[in-house]
């Protein structure tokens, strides 16, 4: 596999630069398996697509507003982009100047305090000690600014900080929203359970690595980055108890699937056939040939040309399925990345899953 081979067109029109003004207003593209034909539908038809009994696995993860300015001893311009809470006011960061800061160096931040650089890393982050009055957390809600994916062309105004946010987001610590939950509103949600259908939440905190491109031709030699994540009992459970009855495992968006199948790697090299419990990091990377065995579905955004998540959705619902898909959402106009669409993606076949 090739990163060429995840190119497609896109208008830069279609790239949503605003949330809609109801969250569920969004359309949903259902890409069933095989030749079937594609529906365009409205997330909020989301009731009707599923079953009683499936199971719809969300990210409880909460964006924090990971950026940061400041300036060097010698006046220089600095620009941080929080990538981890590290603990203790110890963060891992990208940090952007003119010249790199050295260890041992402070940058005096924008609405008091200062980080001191610890060291760099060989992937180029930065190892950071905040010094700020308070916890660092409770500093970032009054100073820092919430990080945007690249592609809006905007800064963040007042909507943003509950816009970019889930319905069900509680554990702080990404840098980026798992957007397929952006769907989800509080009507939706009863309806669902009208309907029959579960939720259960998994934790993964979304880095900024889930934007940096893929810099090899060849995917076998990418670098995946690594993601902290929290796959707990409760949730196994529920996956169990679903699939014993028959029901479905849903995943909402690339983030869920990729806990899901970390959770699963690690267990299998437990020797277990069976998803379990794991909290830790994960740099598991899916593309084409990686078989997904954890879910049934996935609801997703629409994903930058060859980019990781891209590969992910292909992996699982079949990479000519996915582009066939895409060049439909391209000329239907659908809205695409972050503020955009959805789509229902059902597996390219039953080998998937086995």
């Amino acid at each position: 596999m090739k990163t060429s081979d995840f190119r497609f067109d896109l208008p830069p029109e279609l790239i949503a630069q605003q949330p809609l003004a109801e969250r569920s207003a969004s359309r949903l593209l259902v890409v069933p398996p095989g030749d079937e034909a594609f529906a365009d539908r409205s997330i909020r038809d989301l009731p009707q697509l599923l079953c009683a009994g499936d199971l719809l696995v969300f990210n409880d993860t909460r964006v924090i507003p990971a950026r940061l300015f400041g300036r060097k001893a010698t006046g220089g311009h600095v620009e941080i982009l929080i990538e981890r809470l590290l603990g203790d006011d110890v963060v891992k960061a990208q940090v952007g100047a003119s010249k790199t800061p050295k260890p041992g160096s402070l940058i005096e931040l924008d609405g008091g305090g200062n980080a001191e650089v610890i060291d760099r890393d060989e992937r180029g982050f930065f190892t950071l000690r905040f010094h700020v009055e308070g916890e660092l957390t409770e500093w970032l809600q009054r100073v820092g600014q919430l990080p945007l994916p690249p592609y809006i062309e905007r800064t963040p105004d007042a909507a943003d900080a509950e816009r970019y946010q889930t319905v069900f987001a509680e554990r702080a610590g990404a840098v980026a929203a798992p957007t397929a939950g952006l769907h989800f509103d509080e009507a939706l949600l009863q309806a669902l359970r009208d309907r029959g259908v579960d939720y259960a939440r998994i934790t993964l905190h979304v880095g900024a690595g889930t934007f940096q491109p893929v810099r090899v031709d060849n995917l076998d030699d990418h670098r995946m980055h690594s993601e902290w994540i929290d796959v707990p009992q409760a949730l196994v459970d529920k996956v169990r108890a679903t699939r014993a009855a028959g029901g479905r495992v849903i995943a909402v968006g690339t983030t869920v699937l990729r806990a899901l199948e970390s959770a699963w790697v690690k267990s299998r090299a437990m020797t277990s056939d069976d998803l379990q419990p794991f909290s830790g990091e994960t740099d598991i990377f899916i593309y084409p040939g990686i078989p997904v065995r954890s879910v049934d579905g996935l609801v997703t955004n629409f994903h930058l040309p060859e980019s990781t998540l891209l590969m992910l959705v292909s992996a699982f619902a079949g990479r000519e399925r996915i582009l066939a898909a895409y060049e439909h959402a391209v000329r239907e106009r659908y809205r695409f990345f972050s503020y955009g669409d959805a789509m229902l993606l059902w597996p390219q076949d039953d080998v998937s899953r086995k």
